[in-house]
């Protein structure tokens, strides 16, 4: 059902930040008993929504649809953060909407060679830059930080003026929006953190987009060699 257009009727308020409960009315509820909608503004009545997660614990053996008005964009930490004010926890919930945030990181060396970071998570295919998910009230550039310690062991700082998204499906009706910043490491010591990523390689901007294989991304390293030399 994720991804679905579906109409909700409204049957209560569950919090003050407009978390609802309700049911489905244009089709057959099925196994899902009950709906909840997340929203920015009131609801009341019959309501035309999206499906944008569904939820399962498995203490409990609980499914639950989550949805938002048509057009509305929830990503999973908002979708968990407004349930946890219900005190409603899930042990997964799959998104229609996921976000990453990460960097083109860049490192000059002694002679003022400009080399970049390539990884390949245990996932990928190819080679790309890191990244990872948006937790909880971070940033987007909190995020990025985060996700290239995390993975690499670099810190970096993020160059001001640089961020460039792109989006596509990596499966099913999930939709994926990928932020890149571009940000500086002085050390090019790498400690990759081997449960997310297999291989690292640090590579000059022209061999950079020989490796990489994703339009974007090759896209994002012509405008980064246009600002860095």
């Amino acid at each position: 059902m994720l991804g679905r257009n579906v109409k909700i009727e409204i049957l209560g308020t569950l919090t003050d930040c407009y978390l609802y409960s309700g049911f489905i009315t244009s089709e057959k509820r099925g196994n899902f008993k009950q709906v909840y909608i997340i929203s920015d503004k009131e609801l009341y009545g019959e309501v035309e929504c999206t499906i944008v997660g569904i939820a399962s614990s498995e203490k409990n053996s609980r499914t639950r649809l989550i949805a938002a008005p048509v057009g509305c964009i929830y990503y999973e930490p908002e979708i968990r953060k407004r349930l946890s004010r219900k005190s409603i926890e899930f042990d997964k919930i799959v998104c229609m909407y996921e976000k990453s945030c990460g960097a083109v990181v860049y490192h000059r060396t002694r002679l003022g060679v400009i080399k970049i970071l390539l990884v390949k998570n245990h996932n990928g295919k190819c080679w790309t830059f890191p990244k990872g998910h948006v937790e909880q009230n971070e940033t987007e550039q909190q995020t990025a930080i985060r996700e290239i310690k995390e993975e690499t062991g670099l810190d970096v700082v993020i160059e001001p003026g640089f961020r460039r998204t792109s989006t596509y499906r990596p499966f099913g009706k999930t939709k994926k929006q990928v932020v890149f910043f571009l940000a500086k490491a002085d050390e090019s010591a790498v400690s990759v953190q081997k449960s997310e990523i297999d291989y690292y390689l640090w590579a000059t901007l022209d061999e950079a987009m020989h490796i990489c294989k994703y339009d974007n991304d090759t896209k994002i390293l012509r405008e980064v060699k246009r600002r860095l030399l």
